[in-house]
Formats: C-alpha cells, sequence, structure tokens
C-alpha cells in the first residue's frame, strides 16, 4: 500500500497559534471569574470552539445559549485574528516540506477543528498554493476527536484513510485521525503527551522540529507505521 495523502492540522502543527488561543481562552475564563491552570488550558488544545466554551463554562459554573455562543464566537475569534496579525508564520521547516511534498504530487490538505472565516486566514500565512484542499471546524457536523474530519479528507482525496499519513498535535487531533483509520504522526507540545497508536515526530526523526523532513521521510515513515500496525 502507498501513500496516497498527507493531512495536516494548523495550529500547533504548521503554525505556532496555540498560544494565541490559549491567551484569548484564558482572558475569556478570566473575565467569567475563573483563572485557568496549565492543565485547564491544555484540555482545550485542539478542541472545537464549542468544546472550549463548554469546558470554560462548566469551571466557572455557567451555561451559554445558542445565541450566546454566537455572540463569543465573534469575539472569540475577532480577538484571535488580532493577535494573529502580522505575527504568524509558518513553523521551521514547514515551507519546504509543503515545497517537497507538492513537487511529488501528493495532495496535501489541512484539516483543522478552526472554523473557515479564521482557518483561510491562517492557511495563507502558511502558503494556500500548497494545499490540494482543507477541511475546517465548521464543515463538518462533529470536530475532533470524532474521526469524521479525516474520513471527509480522506474522501476527498478518493484515498481510504489508511492510505493517508497525518500529522497532529493534539490530543483530540492524533484521536481523530488514528480513530479514523489513518497513519499518525505527532507533535505534542513539551507539556502533552502522544496517544496509544501514535508514533511521535520526536522518535522518528530525532527532533520535534519539521527542519529537514522531506517527502521522502513521509514516505518512508508510512511504510514503517504501517508495518507496525499489521
Amino acid at each position: 500500500m502507498t501513500l496516497k495523502a498527507i493531512f495536516f492540522d494548523m495550529d500547533g502543527t504548521l503554525v505556532d497559534s496555540e498560544p494565541l488561543w490559549g491567551q484569548v481562552t484564558a482572558e475569556f475564563s478570566r473575565r467569567l471569574g475563573h483563572e485557568m491552570t496549565d492543565e485547564e488550558l491544555l484540555n482545550t488544545m485542539g478542541g472545537s470552539f464549542d468544546h472550549t466554551v463548554t469546558y470554560v463554562g462548566q469551571l466557572n459554573g455557567r451555561t451559554f445559549s445558542k445565541e450566546d455562543r454566537r455572540q463569543l464566537m465573534i469575539t472569540f475569534y475577532g480577538e484571535v485574528m488580532q493577535l494573529m496579525h502580522d505575527v504568524l508564520e509558518p513553523k521551521p521547516g514547514v515551507t519546504d516540506l509543503l515545497r517537497s511534498i507538492r513537487a511529488a504530487g501528493i495532495p496535501q490538505l489541512v484539516t483543522t477543528n478552526t472554523y473557515r472565516k479564521l482557518a483561510d486566514s491562517e492557511i495563507a500565512a502558511v502558503g494556500t498554493e500548497f494545499f490540494t484542499s482543507s477541511v475546517a471546524g465548521d464543515e463538518v457536523s462533529e470536530g475532533k476527536p470524532s474521526p469524521e474530519m479525516y474520513l471527509k479528507a480522506a474522501s476527498i482525496t478518493q484515498a481510504a484513510p489508511e492510505e493517508c499519513l497525518v500529522f497532529e498535535d493534539s490530543v483530540a487531533g492524533m484521536t481523530a485521525a488514528r480513530d479514523a483509520g489513518c497513519q499518525v504522526i505527532g507533535l505534542p507540545p513539551a507539556h502533552g503527551s502522544i496517544i496509544e497508536g501514535v508514533t511521535s515526530l520526536k522518535d522518528l526523526h530525532g527532533s520535534d522540529s519539521f527542519v529537514g523532513v522531506t517527502v521522502d521521510h513521509c514516505k518512508r515513515w508510512f511504510d514503517e507505521l504501517r508495518a507496525s500496525a499489521s
């Protein structure tokens, strides 16, 4: 079985935007009265907007109506976009890797829980031209950790999930990709962890950075992951 497609999470994988999301999430909770711990912030990483709002609401003993959530999304995304303005750029090694994959003719997609309006700005910061397509959080009925996003991405490329390689940094994202049946490489933050059935980039590459990674590495790692799973 050969590698047919490569999927990348956005926040924390291609761009170092997780601290920006964390900053806005912490401030949201602070305004409600609760100072979030690092562990509580980690529990929101990679999750959908609805998950974050529900979780922060629980920490503060609050529930939010559909209209509340709509207004909160406008505010939340506006604050994140302001922070991202002029500061967001690809993580080291990302551009060279994406260029290598594109030259090999392998479809590559962004798969992100971020909603389309903001996702497009992030994708543009990396390079829209590199990607065959993308799947945003408001384009599936359930975001990560549901496998729906990765099943949809595989369908777009007309590949079986097991023919797809995924790079993810969050537990929610790794869970979604693994449960969809994809081969998954994890890039967890220093305070995060790898889940069962996922191999870390550091174990494969000796580093948690994309620097020096090419499409040939992706092909070899895909074969190794397939072999170890069989």
